[in-house]
């Protein structure tokens, strides 16, 4: 059995383009209520806190949220065990993930539990990899065709995952935000080399149609009255 990249090598998020994604939206206003649901080291709650928006974070890694106390010791965040949000029901106007879907399960209980925490047409923003792209990606990177796959066990296309968030009881709007950028740049480098590099300067991923972009950012909103559908399976 192959080891996993080290934990030296662990990527949390490309922050730029989550933040542009975010403000593109136009839902950050001061007095909407936030959740981030899979916080890691806290930088994207602690740059949200910095403009004095309300927002908390949930993370179910112990050494993440040790390390985001540490570092963002003002910053709110909370350690969960699976899918249950610690919150009452309508909490909150807007939950965001990025990169965190494709790691979780369960992926009809975690949306159930978004739509259950936000207000009356609230929303959820999110990003997660491309199933198609990421497979590959994640092959080259763990030097293997299957030891990803526990760790990325919920990968989605852009028909399943429109279908998946439809179900769920969301209203489903794919945005174009562009990845490639020096974080996505040095990631290209570090796993595929010069290759990669050349590779990126000639077929950017930004240029792309949605539904083949190597990352997937979207706006999904609460539906005011669900729609009563069967659990979605690939």
């Amino acid at each position: 059995m192959k080891n996993a990249p080290s934990s030296a090598s662990i990527e949390f998020g490309n922050l730029d383009a989550n933040l542009r994604f975010l403000d593109d939206s136009g839902l950050l206003q001061p007095d909407v209520r936030i959740l981030e649901i899979g916080s890691g080291r806290g930088t994207l709650l602690h740059q949200l806190m910095a403009r004095g928006l309300d927002v908390v974070g949930v993370e179910s890694s112990p050494l993440r949220v040790e390390e985001s106390r540490t570092l963002y010791p003002a910053s709110r965040v909370q350690l969960i065990s699976g899918t249950t949000l610690p919150f009452s029901d309508e909490q909150f106007d807007l939950v965001v993930s990025f990169d965190v879907l494709e790691h979780i399960p369960d992926t009809a209980s975690h949306l159930a539990e978004v739509r259950r925490v936000l207000k009356p047409r609230g929303w959820y923003l999110l990003q997660t990899p491309n199933k198609w792209t990421n497979s590959i990606f994640e092959t080259i990177r763990w030097r293997s065709f299957s030891e990803w796959r526990a760790d990325h066990c919920s990968l989605q296309t852009y028909r399943q995952l429109q279908r998946r968030l439809s179900a769920a009881g969301f209203t489903v709007a794919f945005t174009d935000v562009k990845v490639v950028t020096a974080f996505f740049r040095d990631k290209v480098r570090r796993y595929l080399g010069r290759a990669g590099l050349l590779l990126l300067a000639v077929a950017s991923p930004d240029r792309l149609p949605l539904p083949l972009r190597t990352n997937f950012y979207v706006r999904a909103q609460k539906r005011a009255t669900p729609q009563v559908v069967q659990a979605f399976r690939a």
